[in-house]
C-alpha cells in the first residue's frame, strides 16, 4: 500500500528488534518508521508504532493527523497495491551494532572477559543482535535460557511476556543459579526494554535507572538526564550531585526522546517500567540490547573491584539515602470505578501522608495535560493516573529513607518497606478502591 501510495519502502529483511527500527529510520534517511510487534502484550495483541523521520515515536499533532488521513480511506479494498518494495540485507542491523558498541565505548572497561551473564529473550527477536552486540564490545556470550530463546508468537512459558509480571523471569533466575551468573538479563519480546537480576533479586526499573545513570555520569557522559514522571527521584539526585541537568517528562519515551535543549542535548533518559536510554544517538526510543550491554559493562566494572550491582546501590544509598518506590495497582472492570476514583482525589486530595503535609498538583492543567496528580511532601511523593494500556488504576509511591552508615541500610530497608505499605493504605482510602 506504502509502495503504491509513491513511497520508496524500505522493509527489514527478517524479525529484527524495534530498536533496530527506530535507528534505521535516521540511518537510512526515511520520513517515517512502521513496525508490528507484539512487545510485552498478550499473544492475541500485536501493537503498530510509528516512527517520525527523526526516529522518535509520534507526538501530537501528528497522531490526530493520521487519524484524520485513516478516517479519509475508504474501503481496504479500493486501496491500490504493489511490490516495488526495496527489501533490505543484513548491513543495518550489522550498523546499529557496530552503533550501539562505539557509543557505549566498551574500551574504557579495564577487563572484561570474567564476567557471567544469564541471558533470555523471551520468545522475542532480541537474542542474534544481543549476543552480537556483547561480542561486539568483548564481552563473553551470554548463556540464555533455550526454552526462551527462538521467536514463539504463543509465549509458550509465560503468562505474560512481561519482565515486570511475576514469575515471567523464574527460568532467568533459575539458569543463574545454575551457571553462577554474576547478572540476569530479561528482554521482553521486541527487546526495548530490560529487566535486570543480581544476587538473586529482581531489581526494580528505578534502580536499574539510577544505577545506569550513575555509570554514565561517572563515565563523564554530561548533557540532559530525563525520566517519566512516575519514575524515581534518585535519578535527579545524582544528576544534580554531577552538575548535569535533569528533565521530569510525561509519561512514554515518545516525550523523554524529545528532553533535552541544544546546550545540553538528552544523553540518558529511562521510566520506570524498565525502558532505558543509554544511547540516544543511535536509537531515539527505550533499547533494551543497548541497555543490556550497559548493564553488562558496569557489572564487569564493579566485579574488577570485588563489587556487585547491589553493593553500588549500597553505595547509592549512604550517599544520597535510601529511594524506596512502589506501585498501588488497582485492576477494575468498570472503567467508570477509574474516573471516579480520580474525581475524588481531586476533589479531596490528601493532606497529609505518612504523617507528613503534602502538597497538592493537577497535572491535568500542565502546558503538556497529563491525566494525573500528584502529591508531594518531605521525603514522600505519590502519582495517581490511569494506566495507559490496561484497565487498571496505578499509583506510584515513593519515600526517601535517610542512611547515616553501612549499618543503617537494613534497618533503612525495613522502614522503607514500612513506609511503602503504609502510603498504599492510605492512598486505597483516598481513592476508595482496593488493590
Amino acid at each position: 500500500m506504502l509502495a503504491a501510495a509513491g513511497f520508496a519502502v524500505q522493509v527489514l529483511p527478517r524479525a529484527l528488534p524495534t530498536p533496530v527500527l527506530s535507528f534505521a529510520v535516521r540511518h537510512l534517511g526515511c520520513v517515517a518508521g512502521i513496525m508490528v510487534t507484539a512487545s510485552h502484550n498478550p499473544p492475541d495483541d500485536n501493537g503498530y508504532k510509528v516512527y517520525l523521520g527523526d526516529g522518535a515515536q509520534l507526538v501530537p499533532p501528528a497522531d490526530r493527523e493520521i487519524e484524520a488521513a485513516i478516517a479519509a480511506v475508504g474501503p481496504a479494498r479500493e486501496v491500490p497495491l504493489s511490490d516495488e518494495w526495496l527489501t533490505l540485507g543484513d548491513d543495518v542491523a550489522a550498523d546499529y551494532v557496530a552503533a550501539v558498541v562505539a557509543a557505549l565505548a566498551p574500551e574504557r572497561v579495564p577487563s572484561r572477559g570474567g564476567l557471567r551473564v544469564a541471558y533470555t529473550a523471551m520468545h522475542g527477536v532480541g537474542a542474534e543482535t544481543t549476543r552480537a552486540v556483547f561480542a561486539a564490545a568483548g564481552l563473553a556470550e551470554p548463556v540464555s535460557v533455550p526454552e526462551q530463546d527462538e521467536p514463539d508468537p504463543t509465549f509458550r512459558t509465560v503468562a505474560f511476556p512481561n519482565p515486570e509480571e511475576p514469575g515471567a523471569t523464574d527460568l532467568l533466575k533459575a539458569l543463574a543459579e545454575r551457571t553462577g551468573a554474576d547478572v540476569a538479563i530479561a528482554e521482553d519480546p521486541d527487546a526495548d526494554r530490560c529487566a535486570v537480576v543480581c544476587g538473586g533479586r529482581q531489581l526494580t526499573g528505578d534502580e536499574v535507572g539510577a544505577l545506569l545513570a550513575d555509570w554514565l555520569l561517572r563515565r563523564g557522559v554530561r548533557g540532559t538526564y530525563a525520566s517519566s514522571l512516575v519514575s524515581g527521584s534518585l535519578m535527579h539526585v545524582v544528576a544534580g550531585a554531577h552538575g548535569v541537568p535533569s528533565e521530569e517528562t510525561p509519561t512514554g519515551f515518545k516525550w523523554i526522546m524529545r528532553a533535552g535543549s541544544d546546550a545540553a542535548p538528552l544523553v540518558y533518559g529511562y521510566e520506570e517500567a524498565l525502558g532505558y536510554s543509554v544511547s540516544p544517538s543511535v536509537a531515539r526510543d527505550k533499547d533494551g540490547i543497548s541497555a543490556a550491554l550497559a548493564v553488562a559493562l558496569l557489572a564487569a566494572e564493579l566485579k574488577e573491584s570485588g563489587r556487585t550491582l547491589l553493593d553500588r546501590l549500597d553505595e547509592l544509598a549512604v550517599e544520597h539515602g535510601l529511594f524506596a518506590t512502589g506501585q498501588l495497582s488497582v485492576r477494575v472492570d468498570d472503567l467508570t470505578l477509574i474516573s471516579d476514583a480520580m474525581a475524588r482525589v481531586r476533589a479531596r486530595p490528601p493532606a497529609t501522608l505518612l504523617g507528613r503535609p503534602v502538597t497538592f498538583a493537577d497535572l491535568a492543567l500542565e502546558p503538556t495535560p497529563v491525566d494525573a496528580v500528584r502529591l508531594l511532601g518531605d521525603g514522600v511523593r505519590v502519582i495517581v493516573r490511569p494506566s495507559g494500556t490496561e484497565p487498571k488504576l496505578k499509583a506510584y509511591l515513593e519515600t526517601v529513607v535517610p542512611v547515616h552508615q553501612d549499618a543503617g541500610l537494613i534497618a533503612a530497608r525495613g522502614r522503607g518497606e514500612d513506609e511503602l505499605d503504609q502510603l498504599r493504605a492510605e492512598m486505597s482510602a483516598a481513592l476508595g478502591l482496593q488493590a
